[in-house]
């Protein structure tokens, strides 16, 4: 696909990374000369320098041969106004960015009337993970398909744990839950596991099942299945807003610190449920004071990345159960894994993700679409869900007869509504919606899964 991406800031760069990555035809647009010279020659892209709301601009990057046009600028106006240009000059699809809350009440008023294909507020969909997983604090990270009737939920086994030196077939025979391994993360390493593979303590595995079938496996291996009770939020920024809303409407107690008082005024009349404290929330002194210690969850969502994780890293020695920490620009992930920080959280890659789900749907070929798209084990392997239409050429044949490619599963069948955790003899039919995990990347139809 042909594709323009409108501001180069961490968003941006990150699309530009991964779509160029997957043969699509990239051209960036930005007003920085020295930004856009420096992604061209890194991703070996096009690049036009402007204003992206520029009809001169826009003719220049050839919108008129475009499929496609993101824009992703840091102003949310900006974004829609180029989308409704874009529209008008080259009739391509357009995905916007909008981060003000106070547009979230309009998004499907924005989206018909300027005929945006998606809309993407990485706030929001950052603030309903961090929510979903304070729901459920064993796990480091949930993934929901088929409507949120399937889950695909990663934690670590911990020490003396039942499931460690246990193969994964012993797993399903002592156990009897109805729960699919499908990654596990060993030393640095993830693999797509056979019923062979032996698990151990300090392990991280995604496993792929109901929801209702998740706290039973949990119970079973001895990890606790109870929300937090109560969650204190550095930080009152859009996903501190988005996330204060969400714990108050499951019924978990709120205390949020923020630092600028006009903003503790606004969550203050917004939020009169929550705890507003007014303060340097990287302060040591303050958090004792708001008893850090009889907190169960601890959310770091600060500008600042280093901050963040330093705020974490004392909620763990203060004895909070569940921590999740913002990350935007630290890239050395093999450090982060090195200090066990629970579950991390980076908007930008959850906005490339829904993104580069939204590409390949588009692109796809004959017998499938792809319905969602989730990255796992930070971008390591991907979880995507396909629709099964009619001239799917496997129809019905089962799965032990397929010859699939090496580092691929078929973790999960929704029929009509019926969760599937398949096995030799199950099989693929039209109509259904069936989730594969895989470490390779750009499977765009479900026949890139065969040999």
């Amino acid at each position: 696909m042909k594709i323009i991406i409108v501001g180069c800031g961490k968003v941006g760069e990150e699309l530009a990374a991964v779509l160029s990555s997957e043969g699509n035809d990239i051209t960036i647009i930005d007003k920085n000369e020295s930004v856009v010279e420096d992604l061209c020659d890194r991703y070996d892209i096009m690049g036009t320098v402007g204003n992206g709301a520029s009809y001169t601009i826009l003719q220049e990057a050839d919108i008129q041969h475009t499929d496609l046009m993101i824009a992703v600028t840091g102003s949310d106006e900006l974004n829609l106004l180029c989308c409704l240009f874009a529209r008008k000059a080259g009739h391509c699809h357009t995905i916007a960015r909008v981060r003000n809350p106070e547009y979230s009440s309009e998004i499907e008023y924005l989206k018909e009337e300027l005929g945006l294909a998606l809309v993407i507020n990485q706030e929001q969909t950052a603030a309903r993970e961090i929510a979903r997983i304070m729901k459920f604090p064993s796990a480091i990270e949930i993934d929901t398909f088929a409507k949120g009737r399937v889950e695909l939920l990663r934690f670590k086994i911990p020490q003396d744990s039942i499931l460690d030196g246990l193969s994964l077939i012993e797993m399903n025979e002592k156990l009897h839950s109805a729960v699919l391994v499908c990654t596990v993360e060993h030393n640095g390493v993830v693999e797509i596991p056979s019923g062979n593979h032996v698990l151990h303590s300090g392990d991280v595995i995604s496993i792929v099942s109901e929801p209702r079938a998740e706290e039973g496996f949990f119970r079973k291996i001895g990890l606790k299945t109870n929300k937090t009770r109560n969650v204190m939020i550095i930080g009152g920024g859009d996903i501190g807003f988005y996330l204060c809303e969400m714990l108050l409407s499951y019924g978990i107690s709120v205390k949020l610190i923020e630092k600028q008082l006009k903003r503790c005024e606004m969550l203050c009349e917004q939020f009169p449920k929550a705890s507003i404290v007014h303060g340097d929330g990287s302060s040591k002194q303050l958090l004792l004071e708001e008893d850090i210690e009889a907190t169960e969850g601890f959310v770091a969502l600060t500008d600042f990345d280093e901050e963040n994780v330093i705020l974490s890293l004392y909620a763990r020695t203060a004895g909070c159960r569940k921590i999740v920490t913002k990350i935007n620009k630290i890239n050395f992930d093999e450090v982060m894994d090195q200090l066990d920080l629970d579950t991390t959280i980076h908007p930008r890659s959850l906005t490339a993700e829904y993104i580069l789900q939204y590409v390949r749907a588009r692109r796809n070929s004959i017998g499938s679409n792809v319905e969602t798209l989730h990255w796992i084990v930070e971008n390591k392997a991907e979880a995507l869900e396909f629709h099964i239409r009619e001239n799917f050429r496997m129809n019905g044949v089962p799965l032990q007869e397929l010859s699939l490619k090496d580092n691929i599963l078929v973790a999960c069948i929704n029929r009509g509504g019926d969760i599937i955790l398949p096995r030799g003899q199950d099989s693929m039919r039209a109509g259904d919606t069936v989730i594969v995990v895989t470490t390779r990347k750009g499977l765009n139809d479900i026949n890139d899964i065969f040999r």
